[in-house]
């Protein structure tokens, strides 16, 4: 699957990821939210010339936006973004008044580089639209929302408007996937595929839900990914999945056949070159990952890919020993990011840089430093994200002040949390504040709720080992070895990874 950012590894980097009440209580999850729009159901669809794929009014009258849009969501689903959004542009110059080409097209931007124009056309046409695409197109714009409740409500509405159209499925599973809800979105796509058993995209995604949820299933993740590479033979994206999947589970031989085999059918395919670099940097063939990595660095589409990708490659030094070349290398990395203004590859590179200090003190200093460039409203970057990443800074913060002892210094990043969480309602947010708070109670010895809290982000390989740490000391053997083959199925080249697995193997 193409990281497209993730969003520039967002998705992975904050790997943790409100709602009111106290402290004491957690909020409402996602399956919980009440319907905004209970009349949905009862009211008549306005006529509409076009249906899309035959089954969902359309306000638009006009055959050739509606293939184009067709084309634009199949594209999107396949992990073909930039065509997505190329198709959609292309539907709202032949139909200005089309409200779910602007929604499709801010939703499939906001992967990468948001929207802002479509998103407002979006909002301002989804009125006059049959109530279908209506629903559908509000849905896609509160997801952009730095509150999300909105879009829980939505999507719930959305589900049981149209429960049985396989592509409405695939949306909000994925949506969910995102939100790391893996469970409810694994239910989602095996129900798309019940009603279409050659949907290729829930496929796709069921090869990472499968290794992503609680028990981890790798031979079920393999079939999955074989059965959508059977339907896609010649598209590059089921074997950069395979790739991909194979590496968590420790296949590394597999993973680099798998990305070879995408490149042979587009040779310009950089996730799978990047893909390539990565497995063998696990590999500890240290010099080959290097020469891959600029392979990949040439066919970067973006100044954004190309500094993940220089970031990538600089971890290489983290991983042969030599940490003092790599964090020199890494601030000026960062610097190279400040200076394009790009503020996801800040994150990404200085949360790095704080997860790979020389000490827990160079850490704190270096997550106080990024939690103050966070902190305020960023260029270039949504406020959903920068809410998220800003989460993710300040439970790093109180992981470090609870391994310092200094563990009611940590109170403020904790009510900070718990503000965002209230303020957002975003799971991401909630997980970042619940494993926050899940540090201090191991810091003070009640061990059962330390597991409780952390097990709400089992994705960061960090609090993994943390979870596995709490079980051992509650002398529940058989859990903490659960949680250590979770941990195992998160076999990444990332900071967290690497700290995780050098601290487990201490």
């Amino acid at each position: 699957m193409q990281r497209i950012v993730k969003t520039v590894m967002l998705a992975v980097i904050l790997l943790g990821w409100a709602r009111s009440g106290a402290a004491q209580s957690k909020p409402a999850r996602l399956e919980e939210a009440r319907s905004v729009t209970k009349d949905a159901a009862e009211r008549p669809a306005a006529p509409a010339a076009q249906l899309l794929f035959g089954a969902l009014p359309l306000s638009t009258p006009s055959l050739e936006a509606r293939t184009l849009i067709e084309k634009s969501l199949a594209d999107y689903e396949n992990v073909m973004l930039d065509e997505s959004i190329a198709e959609a542009k292309k539907a709202t110059e032949i139909d200005p008044q089309f409200a779910l080409a602007y929604g499709l097209w801010s939703f499939a931007a906001r992967r990468d580089e948001p929207a802002s124009s479509a998103l407002a056309k979006a909002t301002a046409l989804a009125a006059n639209a049959p109530p279908d695409e209506q629903l559908l197109v509000r849905w896609m714009v509160a997801t952009q929302s730095s509150d999300l409740l909105p879009a829980i409500s939505l999507m719930n509405d959305l589900l049981k408007r149209l429960p049985n159209n396989e592509h409405v499925l695939y949306l909000a599973g994925e949506w969910l996937y995102f939100q790391q809800d893996y469970e409810r979105s694994r239910k989602l796509f095996e129900k798309a595929l019940q009603l279409n058993p050659r949907f290729a995209p829930s496929l796709n995604m069921l090869g990472y839900a499968y290794i992503e949820t609680g028990d981890p299933d790798p031979a079920k993740a393999k079939a999955a990914l074989l059965r959508y590479a059977e339907l896609l033979p010649n598209q590059p994206n089921p074997y950069d999945s395979l790739g991909e999947v194979l590496r968590y589970t420790g296949d590394d031989v597999g993973s680099l056949e798998e990305y070879r085999k995408a490149l042979n059918i587009s040779p310009k395919y950089y996730t799978s070159q990047l893909g390539i670099g990565e497995t063998l940097t696990l590999m500890g063939k240290y010099d080959e990952a290097r020469a891959e990595i600029d392979k990949a660095m040439a066919m970067a589409p973006s100044g954004r890919e190309r500094l993940h990708i220089e970031f990538q490659k600089v971890l290489i030094r983290f991983w042969e020993g030599k940490p003092d070349l790599g964090r020199t290398e890494l601030a000026a990395l960062e610097q190279k990011a400040r200076e394009q203004n790009d503020g996801y590859a800040q994150y990404d590179i200085g949360l790095g840089r704080a997860f790979l200090a020389a000490n827990t003190d160079e850490e704190l200093t270096q997550l106080s430093r990024i939690e103050s460039i966070f902190s305020n409203p960023f260029s270039n970057m949504t406020e959903e994200d920068r809410h998220t990443a800003l989460a993710a800074i300040l439970r790093e913060e109180v992981r470090i002040l609870c391994q310092l002892g200094k563990v009611e210094s940590a109170s403020d990043e904790i009510h900070e949390l718990e503000d965002l969480a209230r303020d957002t309602r975003d799971t991401i947010i909630e997980d970042c504040y619940e494993s926050a708070r899940g540090y201090v109670f191991y810091a003070n010895g009640e061990y059962s709720s330390a597991a409780d809290e952390l097990s709400s982000d089992p994705q960061n390989p960090v609090v993994v080992r943390q979870i596995v740490l709490a079980y051992e000391k509650l002398g529940d053997k058989a859990t903490a070895e659960v949680n250590r083959n979770r941990l195992k199925y998160l076999r990444t080249d990332t900071p967290q990874w690497l700290l995780a697995s050098r601290t487990a193997a201490n």
